[in-house]
């Protein structure tokens, strides 16, 4: 019994136990995914009888056949995607930038600065939504994409300014000097230069900023009033049936909504580890 431990490795009982509230946590996390699954496949008549967690003897894919065609699902995905791309590139380009200047270019009072700038993180947006909805009601831009838009860009901008400065710390002052003897600019320097180098960190922020603004629900709640103008967790809710809440429409269309998101992940999943990890090394 003693070799036959000792070729198989000692017991860890913090092994056992970790793997065993990781599997319960996954559960947890995974059953009002599986709900929705469910619920989409089913028909309203067998949702309503109460048989939400029973697998059908048969799968019923009306549910994602009327998502697919009613336009008004084709705009909540139109308006979406007019938010999310440029929110999420604006945000990671101004985030850049600064996170450039902080971890490069440093100047007096520039640690107090970063830290000013990084206190927007910890903002609640309840605090903002009363001055902000006022702001935007007396520019007229109430029941547009522009809000929505601005709100993201600037929310963004501190964790991507956080993100970018301890990751543009890693790469080498050397490397900058070198280039700066060959004749380059500071732009050329960091378009050139230091952001090839930061693919890992540009993949995380894209991956975690399209994420945060394609599911975000509170501000196009604020800021939209037409039906036009709703992005698509503003759509999720709205959808009803002729006579009561279509449960089944309305999970087909979450399960097709989470379709960009996991697309962007499988996409950036080379460098999205790898930049999670380089990004808190030095700061």
């Amino acid at each position: 019994m003693a070799s036959r431990s000792t070729a198989q490795g000692p017991f860890h009982p913090w092994r056992v136990a970790t793997f065993v509230i990781l599997s319960v946590l996954a559960v947890c996390f995974l059953l009002p995914t599986l709900g929705v699954l469910l619920s989409s496949v089913k028909t309203t008549r067998e949702i309503a009888l109460g048989n939400l967690w029973s697998v059908p003897s048969s799968l019923y894919l009306g549910n994602f056949a009327e998502v697919l065609a009613n336009p008004a699902v084709h705009q909540y995905f139109i308006n979406t995607l007019l938010v999310t791309v440029p929110g999420t590139a604006m945000s990671i380009a101004l985030g850049g930038l600064t996170g450039y200047v902080f971890a490069k270019l440093p100047f007096r009072g520039s640690n107090t600065l970063f830290l000013v700038v990084v206190a927007g993180m910890f903002f609640p947006p309840q605090v903002i939504l009363v001055p902000l909805f006022r702001l935007f009601n007396g520019m007229g831009l109430i029941d547009t994409l522009w809000p929505i838009f601005i709100v993201h860009t600037a929310l963004g901008i501190p964790i991507c300014t956080l993100l970018m400065r301890n990751f543009f710390a890693t790469v080498p002052t050397a490397l900058r000097e070198a280039a700066i003897l060959e004749g380059a600019n500071e732009w050329q320097v960091l378009t050139q230069v230091v952001l090839p180098l930061s693919l890992p960190a540009l993949a995380v922020l894209s991956t975690l900023q399209f994420t945060w603004i394609w599911n975000d629900f509170l501000w196009p709640l604020i800021f939209t009033q037409s039906d036009e103008k709703r992005t698509i967790m503003i759509g999720i809710v709205n959808l009803k049936g002729q006579y009561s809440v279509a449960w089944g429409v309305q999970g087909a269309l979450s399960l097709v909504a989470s379709l960009p998101t996991l697309l962007v992940f499988l996409f950036f999943q080379r460098y999205f580890i790898k930049g999670m990890t380089m990004g808190a090394v030095k700061g």
